[in-house]
Parts: structure tokens; sequence; C-alpha cells
């Protein structure tokens, strides 16, 4: 799937993008060679529809499948009139079956829409709720089966994650808590992979699941360095986030990992900044939790504060569910306690106005 011949310019409203291709033409290639044929967009889509699990990839992935559709739907036609019965009508309806189909696909199009619509609003909320209890969200990003999920389980420790060598194994993007060496919490969000040339159609489709990289904190870009074609893998996922209209400083702060250095003997990044790792061994990780611990700090405008509270009252307690206590320095001949914490601008806020003095 990786090496393909040169593709010719789209031919608009066929997402294979060949102006040669038709049912006719990929007959002829089917004699000729002695197999199936398939169009570069039907293929992903084929890879899509067979890892959509959740109601909302299947969504994505229905809509997505629309533009091949019409196409279709166009080529039937075209074949119908060729025979002389493209454009009858159909039982006294007043619609011919081109009308017929047409419009039908149009309802279903609006249907799927309006579903993703639903689903975006409740994405929403649960967006706002994490902002609520302010936990930055690292967003890792990654051409596919580059080992996304993989590092994420490293990271977080958690045994439910499993992740599997295929193409767009994950479709949908999945939000894991873990802690940073200050035992800050952060959540990592487990997207979707990218592919060179992404059919537009699948991108436009798949834009709901994707808004979420738009609204994190970080981004973690994740590259396999094994990979023969790695640099262009990588100039394919910045294209494709360039083409999200994600905001400035989230690119211009994205944090790159090397990933698969064990497959790769004496590895040594030339990219200044880019952390080299073995999710599946766990090489590097130390050195990446601390990388991303500056760059949280840095993206969400965190402080790193030692405060003194009394032990009598409930500055203390208060500090554990709204900050991250690093350290406690107890001064039991003066009733207080110097505490060592993590936290965020707005809950400084808070505690200022709830302890003044």
């Amino acid at each position: 799937m990786e090496s393909r011949a040169p593709c010719p310019p789209p031919r608009p409203g066929f997402p294979c993008g060949s102006p040669h291709w038709s049912p006719l033409f990929q007959k002829e290639l089917e004699a000729a060679w002695g197999v199936e044929v398939f169009d570069r967009f039907t293929v992903v889509l084929h890879i899509f529809r067979c890892h959509a699990r959740t109601k909302e990839a299947r969504l994505q992935v229905a809509l997505a499948e629309i533009p091949l559709l019409r196409s279709n739907l166009r080529d039937s036609v075209a074949h119908l009139d060729r025979q002389g019965g493209g454009s009858r009508y159909i039982m006294g309806s007043g619609e011919s079956f081109m009308q017929l189909q047409q419009r039908l696909l149009r309802e279903k199009e609006a249907k799927l829409r309006r579903a993703l619509e639903r689903l975006r609003k409740k994405r929403l909320v649960l967006r706002r709720q994490r902002a609520r209890r302010e936990f930055p969200v690292v967003s890792v990003v990654g051409y596919t089966n580059c080992g996304k999920t993989t590092l994420i389980k490293a990271l977080t420790g958690d045994a439910a994650i499993q992740p599997r060598d295929q193409l767009f194994a994950t479709l949908d993007i999945t939000a894991h808590a873990g802690s940073l060496p200050s035992r800050m919490t952060v959540l990592y969000m487990d997207t979707i992979g990218f592919l060179s040339e992404l059919p537009h159609g699948l991108i436009e489709s798949f834009s709901a699941t994707l808004e979420d990289v738009a609204h994190s904190d970080l981004i973690v870009h994740v590259r396999d360095v094994s990979h023969p074609e790695t640099e262009r893998q990588k100039a394919s996922v910045l294209s494709a986030l360039r083409g999200l209209r994600l905001p400035g400083p989230l690119l211009d702060t994205m944090v790159e990992v090397h990933n698969k250095v064990d497959l790769v003997p004496g590895y040594s990044p030339a990219e200044p900044g880019a952390v080299a790792v073995s999710a599946l061994l766990g090489r590097g990780l130390q050195q990446l939790k601390a990388e991303l611990e500056e760059a949280v700090l840095r993206a969400t405008g965190r402080q790193v504060l030692t405060l003194r509270v009394r032990l009598a009252g409930a500055q203390l307690s208060w500090l554990h569910r709204e900050a991250t206590v690093q350290q406690v320095d107890v001064i039991p001949e003066d009733g207080v306690a110097d505490v060592k914490v993590i936290i965020s601008n707005a809950a400084y806020g808070k505690f200022r106005k709830l302890f003044p003095g």
C-alpha cells in the first residue's frame, strides 16, 4: 500500500484520481492481470470500514463513502444511457433512475451529517468537562502504524490498551490518563493515523474527530524511524496537520518522537529537540516524560510554587485536590507546612481568593 505508481490529477467527482478510471477500464485491467483491481480510495475506505468499531467511526466511514457511491452511480447511468434506458421515469413518479438515486444519496448524506453533528456536540461537552478539571491534553499524532498506541501504553502503563500492528487500527480518538515525573496528570489522546495523500473526502469525514487535536495543549508527533520512507511520512503528517488549520503556537511547540530505534542500531536523531525512544522496549521514556513535562508547563502556563499553608485549615486538602502536590515540608512548631505544587494560573487565583493572607 505504501508504494504505488504516480497518480494523475484527480478527475472531478471521482475519488480514485485517474481521469481514465472507469468500470470498463477496471474490467480490462482485471482481465489482463487475472486479479481484482481497486483504486486507492476504495482500498483505504475498505481498511477504514474493517476497523470502524464505534458508532462515530462507522458514521464517518459511511459519510466518506458517499462520493464513491455518487461516482459509481454516474458510471452506471452512463452505461444505461448507452443502452437507451438511463433516462426512463420510474412508475410515473416523475423521477428518472438517476434523479431517484441522487435524491436518496442526498438524504442519506444529510442523515449522516445530522448524526455526526449530535456526536460533535457530545464531544464538545466532554471537552468542556476536561477543561473544567484542568487536565493538560496531549494529542499523539503520526503516520499510520508508527506506534502511537504502543507509546501511549508505555507512558501510561494502561494494560487495557491493546496496540495492533495494522494500518489504521485506531479510528477514534481515545483519552488515556498518565503521570509525568512531577506526578502531574495529563490526558494522552490517541488519534487516527495519517497517510500520504489521504483522500480529501476521508479527511473531511473525520474532521469532527480531529477537532480534539486543535483543542489540545500539546502535540506529540511520533515517527517510525525504521521505515525507509520516514521523511516522506513526516512531510505527509505535517501537511495534514497544516490542513486542519491548527493554531500556530500548537504547531510550533510540537514535540517530535523518533520511535522504533531498537530496529536501527546506533540511531541518533539528527533533528534538534527530537527524542529517540523504543516504545515497545521502554527505551528513552524517562527523557521523553521530562521533555513532555517542560513542554506542558510552558504550554499551559502552569507554575511551580512553594506555598506556606496552615495545617489546621483546609488549604492543604484543597491543594491536593486542585493542584499537583510535589512535596510537603511540615513545620510542627509553627503549625504550618511549605507545600511545593504545580498549579495553573486559574487554580492559583482561586486559592488566593479562598485563602487570603
